[in-house]
C-alpha cells in the first residue's frame, strides 16, 4: 500500500494517536506518497469533465491538503486558485509545489466549517475529506460552501460507488471504521476519519437542503459497475443564480 518514500508503520501510529489536525501535520512530508491521497485518474477525469463545463473564474480547494486538487484546478480557472486547509503542514508542502505559471495561487489556514471568505467563488472541488466530517456536520459544512459560491456558482466532487458486501473492500473498510470507533471511543482527542460515513442519497439530500441544486455526472473513465451503475460519479451542486 505505501512506497518506500512513504510513512513508517511507527510514523503512522503516532499520527493516528493524534488529533486530526496534528496528525496531518506529521504526516503531511510523505503524504503524497500513502494510498490516502486521491489517485491522479480520479483527478485527471473531474478535471476533464470540469473542463468540458467551464471555464471558470475563481475556484476553492475544500481541505486542499498538499495541493493536488488547486492544481487541477490551475487547469480550469482562469483568474485565481485558493486552497484552504486546517493543516499547517499540508499548506506547507502545497505552497512549495505551487504552478510557476497559470493563475494566482493563494493558501489559506482555516476550518470548512467556518470558511473565511465571502461569495468569492465560481466553483468549489474537494477530494478524498469527506470522511473527516460526521454526518451532523454535513448541513453545517454544506451551508458553508454555499456561502462562498457566487450566484451560478457550483460545487463539485467525486464520490466512488461502495463496495458490495461480497468484496473484500467492503470489510476493509467495514473493519477500519470499526477499529477507528474503538479508538475514539477510549483515546483522546478523537481522530475523526471514517470511510463508509459519506453515503450518496444522504449527501445529495443534504446539498439540497442546503440551497443546492444537485446533479450526478458519471466520469467514464471508470467504467460501470455488474449492474450498468457507474463506478465513480461527480457530484454537482449548484447555487441557484
Amino acid at each position: 500500500m505505501f512506497s518506500p518514500e512513504g510513512p513508517s508503520l511507527r510514523e503512522l501510529a503516532v499520527q493516528a494517536l493524534s488529533s486530526v489536525e496534528r496528525g496531518y501535520d506529521l504526516l503531511a512530508p510523505k503524504f503524497d506518497h500513502t494510498p490516502f491521497r486521491t489517485p491522479d485518474s480520479v483527478l485527471d477525469a473531474v478535471g476533464s469533465a470540469l473542463r468540458r463545463m467551464g471555464p471558470f473564474e475563481a475556484g476553492l480547494d475544500l481541505c486542499c491538503g498538499t495541493g493536488a486538487g488547486a492544481r487541477v484546478l490551475t487547469r480550469v480557472c482562469r483568474e485565481s486558485v485558493t486552497g484552504v486547509d486546517f493543516s499547517a503542514g499540508m499548506l506547507d508542502v502545497a505552497r512549495r509545489r505551487t504552478p510557476a505559471a497559470g493563475p494566482r495561487v493563494s493558501w489559506v489556514r482555516g476550518d470548512a466549517r467556518a470558511l473565511p471568505f465571502g461569495s468569492a467563488f465560481d466553483l468549489v472541488v474537494s477530494f478524498g475529506a469527506f470522511g473527516h466530517f460526521l454526518p451532523r456536520e454535513l448541513p453545517g459544512l454544506f451551508a458553508q460552501v454555499r456561502s462562498v459560491l457566487k450566484p451560478g456558482g457550483c460545487f463539485a466532487f467525486p464520490i466512488v460507488a461502495p463496495p458490495r458486501p461480497s468484496s473484500r473492500a467492503y470489510w476493509m473498510l467495514l473493519g477500519f471504521d470499526a477499529v477507528m470507533r474503538v479508538r475514539n471511543a477510549v483515546w483522546r482527542p478523537p481522530f475523526v476519519m471514517y470511510y463508509r460515513a459519506f453515503r450518496l442519497a444522504d449527501v445529495c439530500r443534504e446539498l439540497e437542503w442546503a440551497g443546492l441544486r444537485v446533479e450526478l455526472r458519471t466520469l467514464p473513465e471508470f467504467g460501470t459497475r455488474r449492474d450498468g451503475s457507474p463506478r465513480v460519479r461527480m457530484v454537482v451542486a449548484r447555487r441557484p443564480d
